[in-house]
């Protein structure tokens, strides 16, 4: 508890899922976060969801830390320029950039030859997955280089060793996770001299508000879900045993926040899972799940769903 005091972290894309979880537990070891998203009380974007902006601070807040939550389109340079402006004029620091604006779940198309794939969506894809990035990088890099220390989190779906050797459900989204690794590598590389580091980091199979409302069940009954025979992209709903909560994956970048030999880390492709062995956390629930190891050495290899020795 409060091993970020003093800090300053903006999650750029904290409406939901990952970002939401990464927002609350930041504000829970004491940093002050900025949450951004599209989607607020006044304005939704077009997921159409719920969520809010608002809702993920008010969570922070719930947990003891200090939330403010922004509106930006992060494909809008000025807005992100704005944005940082804002930062540095209310906190004078950035201490911690967490890049997880996404949006494509409504866009790619599940095993869709690139030539079928639909191309409009395809390229809006990329655009939510990298150029976002970049954008926010390049206004939010200035302020975090002025102090030693600052770290980047490229959120992405696969860690390089796996993302290597599978290919990813479709050549769009392959591309788009694929290069949100390598970007974490490049920042990595330009980021050392200052004394800051970036890396990637990907949740195992996470229990996002949109999986949840997949499977018709909640994060209270979430294990009625083993036995359920749904459309998805994993053949048994079984396999679902070993998914997380976004908490988890907001408590390894919690812990690498914290960690005042970060810069080991720099310019590596991280999991929820490993990073939960190494620092010594678990998820909501005290268990520790390692997905990416099941998704190989079970899921993968076409075994039937068994998840105890992995969690």
């Amino acid at each position: 508890m409060n091993a970020l005091s003093g800090k300053v972290a903006l999650v750029a894309g904290g409406t939901r899922g990952a970002g939401r979880g990464i927002a609350v537990e930041l504000g829970a070891a004491g940093a002050h976060v900025y949450v951004t998203g599209r989607s607020t009380r006044q304005q939704q974007s077009e997921y159409r969801r719920p969520e809010t902006i608002e809702e993920t601070a008010e969570l922070v807040t719930a947990a003891g830390g200090t939330a403010t939550p922004v509106a930006v389109d992060h494909l809008e340079p000025a807005r992100v320029a704005g944005l940082v402006e804002q930062i540095e004029r209310e906190s004078g620091r950035l201490d911690l950039l967490v890049n997880d604006i996404w949006g494509g779940e409504l866009l790619f198309e599940w095993e869709a030859k690139l030539w079928e794939h639909h191309l409009e969506n395809g390229l809006r894809l990329l655009r939510l997955a990298v150029d976002t990035h970049l954008i926010t990088s390049h206004y939010a890099l200035p302020l975090l280089i002025r102090r030693r220390g600052g770290l980047v989190v490229e959120m992405t779906d696969g860690t390089a060793e796996y993302n290597a050797v599978n290919y990813r459900e479709s050549a769009f989204y392959d591309l788009a996770k694929w290069a949100v690794l390598r970007l974490a590598w490049s920042q990595g590389h330009e980021l050392a001299e200052f004394g800051c580091t970036a890396v990637a980091l990907t949740p195992g199979w996470m229990r996002s508000e949109m999986m949840l409302e997949h499977y018709g069940v909640t994060e209270a009954n979430w294990r009625d879900a083993l036995d359920r025979p749904v459309e998805s992209p994993y053949p048994d709903p079984g396999h679902f045993g070993i998914s997380e909560t976004p908490r988890f994956t907001g408590r390894a970048v919690a812990a690498l926040a914290a960690d005042p030999d970060v810069a080991r880390w720099n310019q590596s492709s991280l999991s929820s899972g490993q990073l939960a062995r190494e620092y010594g956390f678990a998820d909501l629930d005290g268990s520790v799940p390692d997905a990416w190891r099941y998704l190989v050495e079970v899921h993968d290899a076409g075994k039937p769903p068994d998840t105890a020795r992995y969690r």
